[in-house]
């Protein structure tokens, strides 16, 4: 029995056709016993995966159909992540996760894939923890600062439901992006790793904690990252000029940005990132409130995952 979170508006709104035309089909032409849900609104998936963990024991199958914030959304209502295994139809804009585990961008092919041809495989999660002592997961990545404000004015612009309509929704992140790097306050503060060592940022632009090798979109920002090692990777950018930002963050598609001087990598099990000012927060793209101080660590092997990962 195949539980499946359904987002009707991923994919620029077409979520719900590649439901009808192409899974569902092919899960009745297989025979594939399942249930259906569907969100309406933020919240919904959160809802609905507590629902479903909370009334059943065992094993349980759960298949996503959305973008990673679909994922994001689902893992703060399952209530015991060790006994899922976790299917993803990844029909979001950035689906950093489906890149690095070989999940196909195709609907029919990443259903084959939960179907009959991928393989479970145990998957960190991460959690961030705030001073309040509020926690939430992600599968991705987190990140304080610049790139969680993208996101987060993404979330709430008009243009976005626009430019999607139109196909071009990436551009809405570029336009947002400069507006942002242009418009960034200094912002000093304190990395602390697990060991102790304590790390002075000057001037931070952003830090990103990633599980997986792809954030927002492609961006390489941990090319040794291994989602199944325990450990979270970092990258820092500290007092890098804005007009060398335009420069080196193209290059993060191949992961070579760390030739650049102020652009830092580092490894930690869990982490304590204390700013002088609020920033953004956001968990794979999601984006929730501000903190000047978050706690993040390394769950391991806290999920099962159907992919295609080469042995």
């Amino acid at each position: 029995m195949y539980h499946i979170l359904i987002n009707p508006a991923s994919r620029s709104g077409k979520g719900m056709q590649i439901w009808r035309n192409q899974v569902e089909p092919a899960l009745q032409r297989g025979n594939i016993s399942y249930r259906p849900y569907f969100s309406k609104k933020a919240g919904d998936t959160a809802r609905i995966a507590e629902e479903i963990t909370s009334h059943t024991s065992g094993p349980l199958s759960l298949i996503i159909l959305g973008g990673d914030g679909s994922i994001n959304e689902a893992l703060q209502g399952i209530s015991n992540t060790s006994r899922i295994t976790l299917g993803y139809i990844p029909t979001g804009s950035g689906n950093d996760l489906a890149r690095d585990l070989g999940i196909p961008a195709n609907s029919r092919e990443a259903l084959d894939l939960i179907l009959h041809s991928g393989k479970p495989h145990t998957m960190d999660l991460g959690i961030v923890t705030y001073p309040d002592g509020r926690i939430r997961r992600f599968a991705v990545s987190c990140g304080m600062g610049f790139d969680a404000a993208v996101c987060e004015e993404v979330m709430h612009s008009k243009l976005k439901k626009i430019m999607n309509k139109l196909g071009l929704g990436k551009l809405t992140y570029l336009g947002v992006a400069l507006k942002q790097l242009f418009s960034a306050k200094a912002v000093s503060g304190t990395l602390i790793l697990e060991d102790g060592t304590s790390v002075g940022i000057r001037n931070m632009l952003f830090t990103a904690c990633m599980l997986h090798r792809f954030e927002g979109g492609g961006f390489q920002f941990a090319p040794d990252a291994d989602a199944n090692d325990g450990i979270l990777n970092l990258c820092v950018v500290d007092n890098v000029p804005k007009l060398l930002i335009l420069f080196a963050l193209p290059t993060a598609f191949k992961g070579n940005h760390y030739r650049f001087k102020g652009i830092t990598p580092y490894r930690a099990r869990m982490l304590t990132l204390e700013t002088s000012l609020p920033l953004w927060v956001h968990t794979d793209g999601e984006v929730t409130r501000k903190s000047n101080r978050i706690c993040v660590s390394c769950e391991h092997s806290a999920i099962n995952i159907i992919a295609d990962i080469p042995n």
